[in-house]
């Protein structure tokens, strides 16, 4: 017999290993009693909250909560842009198919509160989108329209009972409809906005992320015991821009300027009283803008509206792309964004660099022979010349030839230096869109020959805007401090509390005090016994200077004529800047349209400001009154002239 095999004896745990196991075993245990504790307290505090959070991200019904988009407001709070709240009609159509009896008392509501909505359609749109439970039927309907459906649908008897329990499936989209509540005012200083909230020019465009808000949002959710619940994101409306515009100093700007556009309207050329008519109003001593306009004018609440400009026929003939060019046109604001020559408002500049630098002084004489022979003749605005000329003289007359032998004293580095000083060619930083680079657009020392010198210092051969010659003037008057030209002085959230305020910028000295105030009694001498005489205000002591700048190229003799003032003498508190691009008018070259369009503004401007005469009346005004009956140098024609490359409405 075989003999069996002996089976190994099962091996035991050793005791250590029991042990290990049995501590294993009661940690685990113990983690497990902590995990079921942990879970059972919070169920018991928290178990409510987060079953709401859980449950609200299982969204059944949601909708966005819209921000509303914030003021423009002018000094006094006065509002030029605001977002009001409109409504669309919403139509559920499956809350209406739910039961039969719901359909005819809702459309017989939706059509008596709303008449634009006809009863055929909407029974159309219940039929054949019987699962749509999302249908606009309505956009943009004002709150006083919606109210009576509302009222309608809400009314309940003397019990409480509701009256019209069977309206169902309608309920209304809250947004927000950009207005402005004065139409053409300051249009092209606050812009507008388009779709989605987005500026597209002027302020609306440069503060646009200020004036923005951050949509809300509403979530539905079913909770444990299905019943439907809300969770409200609230929405942050945008934050309201506080401008240094005046409402009333602004109207009166623009009633002046479009009186005169109306004067001249067809009075040469079968056109407008002018290519463009702009004004600056504005703070010397802080840079603040108290007024900018500039003709034609647009409604913000319709400004791709051409009908104002352009005849039907004309409108009909023009491309997609003619449209575009000539609303872009309509929309620049040529105080901010447009070139130019300046003419003669570059003179007190140009006197003022020689003071500075002790190049010129007030004992100097000059004579005026009617020009200056360079590599071509260049002429005084008098052919037969002005005779002996003093500095104060020169800027009264206006004398391009002696300007020009100043700048032989003054050299082209102290010229090139004092117009960086004045900051032409570099950008004012004011706080609008579509400031351009004008580097490119003055001459460099190095680049600079005589004749260029010459002409530059009576403001023909270089180019700048307005707002770089409004504020330059305003340090040249105000004792030599350039301040940062801006519009905004402050930005308020919604319940009206300072977020921020802006603080005038005082950027550079330009030049001295005594330099200043030289000039500044140079400019008094041209508006009481100068060429200036024309925007005087009677019983106003002011100073300032005229404009006449042949335009290129310079045998079309067209012209942009200007006038910069300031009032009163001693102790300024407004400048003031005029210009007419192209009068309609058959001789252009004349600086008494600007004057005349000051003149009849700071007639109303200054006693509304409290600014209180400080001269005796003499009851006249020796200049003419071209926007009177009756206006000089205007010469009717046959009706045949026109203005070259300028497009034009027709005669109808």
């Amino acid at each position: 017999m075989k003999r069996r095999k002996k089976k190994k004896p099962v091996q035991k745990f050793r005791g250590y290993m029991r042990t290990k196991l049995m501590a294993l075993f009661l940690i685990l245990s113990a983690a497990l009693c902590f995990l079921i504790g942990r879970i059972t307290w919070i169920e018991h505090k928290n178990g409510a909250a987060y079953e709401k959070k859980v449950l609200s991200m299982q969204s059944y019904d949601s909708k966005t909560i819209p921000y509303q988009r914030g003021d423009i407001v002018d000094r006094s709070g006065t509002v030029l842009a605001t977002s009001v709240a409109v409504y669309n009609v919403i139509l559920d159509c499956t809350v209406v198919n739910d039961k039969e009896e719901y359909l005819e008392p809702t459309l017989q509501a939706l059509t008596s509160c709303f008449p634009e909505l006809k009863e055929s359609e909407i029974r159309d749109i219940i039929r054949t989108k019987k699962d749509s439970r999302y249908v606009v039927l309505a956009k943009k309907v004002p709150y006083e329209e919606v109210q009576p459906f509302i009222e309608l649908q809400d009314k309940v008897d003397k019990k409480g009972v509701k009256v019209n329990p069977d309206i169902k499936g309608v309920w209304f989209e809250k947004e927000y409809q950009r207005e402005y509540p004065y139409n053409s005012l300051a249009a092209s200083v606050i812009g507008f906005t388009s779709a989605g909230n987005v500026g597209t020019t002027g302020l609306e465009n440069y503060y646009n992320s200020t004036l923005n808000g951050v949509n809300g949002r509403e979530y539905g959710y079913l909770d444990s015991d299905s019943d439907f619940e809300k969770t409200v994101i609230a929405a942050r409306d945008g934050d309201t821009i506080v401008t240094s515009i005046d409402v009333n100093i602004q109207s009166i700007v623009e009633k002046k300027i479009e009186e005169f556009n109306k004067k001249y309207k067809d009075n040469y050329f079968k056109d407008d009283g002018s290519v463009n008519t702009s004004v600056i109003v504005m703070n010397p001593n802080n840079g603040e803008i108290l007024a900018m306009a500039d003709y034609p004018f647009f409604d913000l609440n319709n400004p791709r509206d051409l009908t104002g400009i352009y005849s039907e026929s004309q409108i009909e003939k023009m491309s997609d792309d003619d449209k575009m060019n000539a609303l872009n046109e309509l929309w620049q604001n040529f105080c901010v964004t447009a070139t130019y020559e300046p003419g003669s408002v570059q003179k007190p500049f140009t006197v003022a660099a020689g003071l500075d630098t002790g190049t010129i002084n007030d004992k100097m004489t000059f004579v005026c022979d009617g020009g200056e022979q360079f590599d071509r003749w260049v002429r005084c605005v008098n052919k037969n010349g002005h005779g002996v000329e003093t500095v104060r003289k020169t800027l009264m007359d206006s004398c391009n030839d002696a300007i020009m032998q100043m700048t032989y004293k003054i050299g082209k580095k102290n010229f090139s230096t004092y117009q960086a000083n004045f900051g032409f060619g570099q950008k004012t930083g004011i706080d609008l869109p579509g400031e351009p680079n004008t580097s490119s657009l003055i001459y460099k020392e190095e680049d600079m020959k005589p004749v260029d010198l010459a002409t530059n210092a009576f403001g023909q051969n270089y180019n700048c805007t307005m707002i770089q010659m409004a504020s330059a003037f305003s340090s040249l008057i105000n004792g030599g401090t350039y301040y940062q030209p801006h519009v905004v002085t402050r930005v308020t959230d919604a319940s009206g509390n300072t977020i921020s305020t802006v603080e005038p910028k005082a950027v550079k000295q330009t030049v001295s005090q005594s330099t200043s105030d030289q000039i500044r009694d140079y400019l008094y001498s041209v508006v009481s016994e100068g060429t200036g005489g024309t925007a005087k205000v009677d019983g106003y002591s002011m100073g300032g200077k005229t404009g006449t700048a042949e335009k290129l190229p310079r045998k079309n003799h067209k012209y942009l004529v200007s006038f910069m003032g300031f009032a009163p003498y001693e102790n300024p508190q407004l400048v003031i800047y005029c210009t007419v691009n192209e009068p309609n008018a058959k001789d252009e070259a004349h600086s008494y349209f600007a004057q005349n369009i000051t003149r009849e503004i700071l007639k109303e401007v200054l006693p509304y400001m409290n600014i209180y005469p400080d001269e005796k009346k003499t009851g006249k005004n020796k200049g003419l009154d071209v926007t009177g009956e009756n206006a000089q140098y205007t010469g009717k024609n046959d009706g045949t002239a026109s203005r070259d490359g300028e497009k034009k409405k027709e005669t109808e």
